[in-house]
């Protein structure tokens, strides 16, 4: 029977291996898009697309996370199923840098992006469906979330045909009606959670592999040539930025966010859980992507040009500090949504980075980036203080699968 009917989760059910694998490849699609964000003329129209692009992906990959909570996604037809969905994930990543650019046959990269999304999409269904065979109560959140999501696909294959502008306005208008309808849906019947350790796992090792992402950008150079001089110092200003953004999030906020959200009462965890990692973690990925591009932007041009002089210039720069700024952000958000304490000095030091985006892009790109790691070393250091406000975390055990 375990091959044909779900396996249900239990409460202390952890991540997979299999699930592991999964986000490997739908990561691998983010990182797709930095390539579509860093194609020569890199321009503020393309960071904007490059935006929209993540947060489809990110709204698309959510559910799958609830439903590695409901039921064991690496057995049986819900495991066949998923394979379906990253084939689907894989074949995005593979065309997502030409995602603005029609061709000639009757396939093209905007088509066969959209065409795979409403894949990742309707396997959710399919899967939420069968699941909901087993597990009743699901059925009227399912109702409710499949009229959102199946909406969204016809703007969605719209503007994959029309192209340029339309394109854009009309993706835009997915992204919302799936969203907004999504969040609709659960604020009237929702989700299940069954296990906080896996929840919040899940969320948690994507955003590691997202900012690996960051180290791996320190070989985006030109392919010919290894990092040499000036652009090994930017490297390396990047692997300490990296180390920061981390301890930031997993260090102390984290197991703190867990241990809050496991204190709420049943019938309370799934709405706290969905606020808190639907809006406050997602943009966590979303940053880290972004700041992974602008570490891209520097030591490409320092590796071309190691004496490099010139203005790093606004498109980097806002790569660079704009993704910080939305890390910092964020990463308060969820701490508000959880812990429910955040304080003033917290919210002035995730807003630097914005307030020095101009002082950043007029500066030459190593210094630059120079200077919002240290910006990070001393917002990272200055959090100790409110660590040791808050006092101890409840014990959690250790991230693994």
């Amino acid at each position: 029977m375990r091959g044909i009917r779900p396996v249900v989760a239990g409460a202390t059910h952890r991540t997979t291996m299999f699930e592991i694998f999964f986000d490997l490849v739908f990561v691998f699609a983010l990182t797709r898009v930095i390539a579509f964000m860093a194609q020569p003329p890199t321009a503020l129209l393309t960071l904007a697309q490059g935006l929209l692009l993540l947060l489809l992906l990110l709204y698309s990959w959510g559910p799958y996370t609830w439903v590695g909570n409901l039921v064991r996604a690496d057995l049986g037809l819900v495991r066949g199923a998923t394979l379906v969905a990253m084939a689907a994930i894989f074949v995005a990543a593979l065309v997502l840098p030409d995602a603005w650019r029609q061709g000639p046959g009757l396939l093209d990269a905007p088509l066969t992006l959209a065409l795979a999304y409403v894949v990742v999409r309707a396997v959710q269904l399919v899967i939420l469906a069968w699941v909901s065979v087993t597990i009743p109560t699901l059925r009227p959140t399912l109702r409710f979330f499949t009229v959102p999501v199946v909406l969204a696909w016809f703007p969605l294959l719209g503007g994959a045909l029309l192209g340029g502008t339309a394109q854009t306005a009309l993706w835009t208008a997915a992204l919302l009606v799936d969203i907004g309808g999504a969040r609709l849906a659960s604020a009237f019947h929702p989700w299940q959670l069954r296990s906080v350790d896996h929840f919040t796992e899940r969320y948690g090792l994507v955003l590691i592999i997202a900012l690996g992402e960051s180290l791996i950008s320190a070989g985006a150079g030109p392919r010919t040539m290894a990092p040499v001089g000036a652009a090994v110092a930017a490297a390396l200003l990047g692997l300490v930025s990296t180390v920061c953004l981390w301890w930031l999030y997993f260090d102390r906020l984290a197991p703190a966010a867990r241990a809050a959200i496991s204190d709420v009462p049943d019938d309370r965890r799934a709405d706290v859980a969905g606020d808190a990692y639907g809006i406050g973690h997602s943009p966590l990925i979303v940053g880290a992507i972004y700041f992974a591009l602008g570490i891209e932007e520097v030591i490409g041009r320092l590796a071309e040009e190691p004496s490099d002089t010139g203005q790093l210039g606004w498109e980097a720069a806002g790569a660079l500090y704009g993704g910080v700024t939305v890390y910092l952000l964020s990463r308060l958000v969820l701490r508000r949504l959880t812990v429910r304490v955040v304080y003033p000095a917290q919210i002035i030091a995730a807003l630097l980075p914005l307030a020095l985006l101009p002082v950043g892009r007029s500066l030459p790109p190593l210094a630059a980036l120079a200077l919002l790691t240290v910006l990070l070393i001393v917002v990272t250091w200055n959090e100790r203080r409110f660590d040791r406000r808050d006092g101890p975390v409840a014990p959690t055990r250790p991230m693994r699968p």
